[in-house]
């Protein structure tokens, strides 16, 4: 009869290799698919922008600019600037070209896209500031955007995810120490 308690630890010992598998593989991969999920939500808002009364953040997004400019520029060229800026940004995540340029004018662009909360209370808080409306919770989202956009960009120097130095890699041997040179 079988040591429980041998089963019990050879049932970890797999479940660790498995583990450690699906680590070095998000470890790999999370990078470049938060790359691409950007390109793939700026690339889309940006072209909704181009087409009349499809996107749902045109109107807020043409008064905050508005406000921003002093009225110096209205909606007729603000909103196919942004829509050209948001598309801009998703072909650079896309692509992952010029990643510096792009996430400078992603940067800039969310500066921009937070200022509602603050310039129209109003209408992104039901009572301000702990309860957004669904347009302010629409804008907080990009906090998010902010996130993955900065974890991105610490890969512009070759940098990226790697599995923890303790843990197994999927060929059974333990990660190598990081170079400190």
């Amino acid at each position: 009869m079988a040591d429980p308690g041998s089963q019990t630890s050879d049932l970890r010992q797999s479940l660790d290799r498995v583990d450690a598998r699906i680590t070095a593989v998000l470890a790999r991969t999370g990078v470049p698919a938060l790359r691409l999920g950007l390109g793939i939500v700026f690339l889309w808002f940006g072209v909704l922008k181009f087409i009349p009364d499809l996107s749902p953040a045109a109107d807020i997004a043409t008064r905050t600019i508005g406000r921003l400019t002093f009225g110096a520029v209205g909606p007729e060229l603000s909103l196919p600037i942004l829509a050209a800026w948001e598309a801009l940004i998703g072909l650079g995540l896309l692509t992952g070209r010029y990643l510096r340029g792009t996430l400078l004018l992603l940067a800039l662009q969310m500066a921009g896209a937070l200022t509602p909360l603050i310039l129209f209370p109003g209408e992104t808080f039901t009572r301000f500031p702990i309860a957004p409306t669904l347009e302010g919770q629409y804008i907080i989202k990009n906090v998010v955007l902010i996130g993955a956009a900065m974890v991105v960009g610490s890969t512009v120097r070759g940098g990226g995810l790697v599995v923890h130095r303790g843990a197994p890699e999927p060929s059974g041997q333990s990660a190598a120490e990081p170079d400190r040179s």
